[in-house]
């Protein structure tokens, strides 16, 4: 089977270009309360599509690569499952299909692939209810089928992270996605046990009295709560899809330097050791996760949390883990901290990943908050973004890739063989700068091979010349290959 690719080739000058191999750029799209996607779950599927699409094509133009969709919010899903009923976020009504039973989760990933972007599958594990009104639950939600588990903190239901069962279901509903869904990643944000409400017990007494070792504290209990999840997803994954990566994104503190000498000098309120029960240092030090995003949603200089302390301190803290930084352009021009009215404020926040030895990129909160900050976006594309990038490897195989092969060449268009081609993720495509060397190859686009039978049907611009275009191979696993270029003996297509 043959596919025709058509590229539009631009030539930039080098000192332009951000010279890093790989660099995580990615973008949460959330669907809960429809902050991002879909703007009105009563849209029609035409006028949802519209909108993702619109998204993509934004984050495409900053050459971003990676997209983290919200799928699952609160005890719902944005899939068809045994597991949860539809999301209201998606269809204006929790339990009711989309329209035609339009799988709007295979849709978006294929759509992600195509604009060459990784999809990571974001789930909320423990939240099973965005507020207390049982009317706008469907009958099949676990609040009511199993009342059991359920712990009303606040104005909400949460899943008791205590029960075996819960547990158990959501192993279930992750190795579902994993089995029915060609994604990326799996990816956790920051809710494990709820944000603490001054004079309001989590009362999970009776699990904690059932289920806790001998000796253990009820804070000890949690966290081994939280980290039995992590370890057994992270075991599920080795065991149906390896190259799958799974990606928690905490809250930016972890502890804080009062209450722990390893801790952040950092003055926060909360953190994820003492308050969530989320202890993501050890998750790293284990080999239990793939990449970290610590939420570093406050200005560089913000005295109780600085954004530039926390980014060192997580830094100096990766053990054997990518670190991503959290950042939130969702406050530029909002809000007291006058910090995030300087128009160069996120700029300077990336810049300093990029100056942080352990800190392989960024994810921006959320994807709509760009979309009318013309000139911040505009200053980004030009100073930071110029190019496309590669997703940094973060399996520690090491396996030698298999080239592609030009076979034919003629009339601009190159017919390429994909060797493995079940074993292949992307076809890059580079072109040659001025000067030698490796650094003077500059990525220019990607295309999604997974699912290719044998070959590729290229169109390359002509005013390079043949000698300035190449092509290499990533597998499932992140790993590339050597590049090729298109000889001169080639046969006529």
């Amino acid at each position: 089977m043959k596919y025709v690719i058509a590229f539009t080739f631009f030539f930039l000058s080098l000192d332009k270009f951000y010279s890093q191999k790989s660099e995580f750029r990615g973008v949460w799209i959330a669907s809960v309360n429809n902050i991002d996607w879909p703007k009105n779950a009563l849209d029609s599927n035409e006028k949802k599509k519209e909108d993702f699409l619109k998204l993509i094509k934004f984050y495409k133009d900053l050459n971003f690569n990676a997209v983290i969709v919200q799928i699952r919010t609160a005890g719902d899903a944005f899939y068809p499952t045994r597991f949860a009923p539809y999301s209201r976020f998606l269809t204006g009504k929790e339990g009711v299909s989309p329209q035609g039973d339009f799988d709007f989760t295979k849709w978006m990933i294929d759509v992600a692939h195509k604009n060459g972007m990784e999809f990571h599958a974001w789930i909320n594990p423990y939240r099973a209810t965005t507020d207390l009104n049982k009317m706008n639950l469907s009958p099949k939600h676990d609040v009511f089928q199993h009342s059991d588990w359920m712990i009303q903190y606040g104005n909400r239901y949460y899943y008791d992270p205590g029960l075996p069962q819960v547990e158990a279901h959501l192993l279930k509903l992750s190795e579902e996605i994993l089995d029915n869904y060609d994604i990326d990643a799996l990816h956790f944000d920051d809710y494990f046990y709820p944000y603490k409400i001054a004079g309001k017990n989590f009362n999970d007494r009776n699990s904690y009295l059932k289920y806790r070792e001998k000796n253990q504290s009820l804070e000890q209990w949690r966290r081994s709560n939280v980290d039995s999840l992590i370890f057994k997803l992270h075991r599920l994954i080795e065991k149906k899809k390896p190259w799958v990566d799974f990606g928690i994104s905490p809250f930016g503190i972890w502890r804080n330097k009062d209450r722990d000498p390893r801790g952040s000098d950092t003055r926060g309120g909360q953190s994820n050791y003492d308050d969530l029960y989320a202890d993501p240092l050890l998750w790293a030090e284990k080999g239990w996760i793939d990449y970290l995003v610590p939420q570093l949603y406050w200005s560089l200089d913000y005295p109780v949390a600085s954004h530039r302390v926390l980014a060192k301190w997580w830094n100096d803290n990766a053990a054997n883990t990518k670190i991503y930084i959290g950042n939130a352009p969702y406050k530029i021009n909002d809000g007291k901290d006058r910090a995030w009215y300087q128009p160069k404020e996120l700029e300077k926040q990336i810049e300093l990943a990029r100056a942080t030895k352990n800190i392989y990129g960024n994810v921006l909160f959320s994807a709509k908050s760009l979309l009318h900050h013309t000139q911040i976006t505009q200053e980004l594309k030009q100073n930071i973004y110029q190019n496309p990038t590669l997703v940094p490897k973060t399996k520690r195989d090491s396996a030698v890739v298999l080239i592609p092969q030009v076979v034919r060449f003629s009339n601009l268009k190159a017919e390429i063989q994909i060797p493995e081609a079940q074993n292949m993720r992307w076809l890059c495509i580079y072109e040659k700068q001025s000067g030698v060397g490796e650094q003077n190859w500059i990525l220019k686009d990607k295309v999604f091979v997974t699912g290719v039978e044998d070959t590729l049907v290229v169109l390359v611009e002509p005013f390079l010349g043949l000698e300035n275009h190449a092509f290499s191979l990533i597998d499932l696993y992140k790993n590339e290959s050597q590049k090729v270029q298109i000889p001169e003996f080639v046969n006529e297509l």
